[in-house]
Order: structure tokens, then sequence, then C-alpha cells
């Protein structure tokens, strides 16, 4: 059977800046500040933050490579 959604890493969503601000290393404060700014990959469920672990990997990655491109 197919999942309804494609939530299929375990472990995969992060609920709450708390959760953000731990995976990112950085302060709940920075988290809404990026959020806010739409500088990370981002959706609100019921009105909390929430992000995926993936998404943010992949972000972290493609910055990481546009910082070495810049240099």
């Amino acid at each position: 059977m197919k999942p309804m959604n494609d939530n299929t890493v375990d472990g995969d969503l992060l609920m709450g800046a708390p959760a953000i601000a731990g995976f990112l290393g950085v302060t709940q404060r920075q988290v809404y500040r990026l959020t806010y700014d739409k500088i990370v990959p981002h959706f609100k469920l019921g009105g909390t933050i929430a992000a995926r672990r993936s998404s943010l990997t992949t972000w972290m990655r493609q910055a990481e490579l546009s910082a070495a491109r810049a240099a």
C-alpha cells in the first residue's frame, strides 16, 4: 500500500522552533527570524513552525555549494 504522503522517512519531521533550532544548531529566536525572512524551508502545521530534516539538509548543502562557488 502506498502512503498518502511523502513523509516516508521515520523522524524526518521537525515540529516547533526548539526542534528546528536543535537540528540547525541555532537559537529559537534565529529560527523565527530565518522563517520570517523565508530563508529556510519550512511550513506551518496548525500554527506551529515545522520543517523536514531532509529539506533542511538539502538547503544547507546548496548554501555550502553556493558559498564555495562565490569564493
